[in-house]
């Protein structure tokens, strides 16, 4: 069943953000398996909020484990998973 991954990045920034975001598409890896879909931006807060799509909640364990050393390397350090059941993910296919 697919999930809903929103993640809370206290004190998380546009430009860390962005630092993960570019090493993670530099990978042979990027997109990883089970990946659906992606959003992001500022939490109101003062940190950043990532909300994903994945085919199971073990695939973004995978993922995590994989891409731990970019998070760290870009300054995050930690984040807040929330992990819930997604009835329904709708994707608007990429333009031909």
């Amino acid at each position: 069943m697919a999930v809903i991954v929103t993640l809370e990045l206290p004190g998380g920034t546009q430009e860390q953000y962005e630092e993960t975001t570019r090493m993670l598409r530099a990978t042979d890896w990027f997109p990883p398996d089970g990946f659906i879909a992606h959003a992001a931006g500022p939490d109101g807060t003062g940190g950043w909020r990532v909300v994903d799509f994945w085919e199971s909640e073990d695939d973004f364990l995978a993922f995590v484990e994989k891409a731990r050393p970019l998070f760290e390397r870009a300054g995050v350090r930690s984040f807040l998973p929330t992990v819930q059941p997604a009835v329904n993910v709708i994707v608007r296919p990429e333009p031909k």
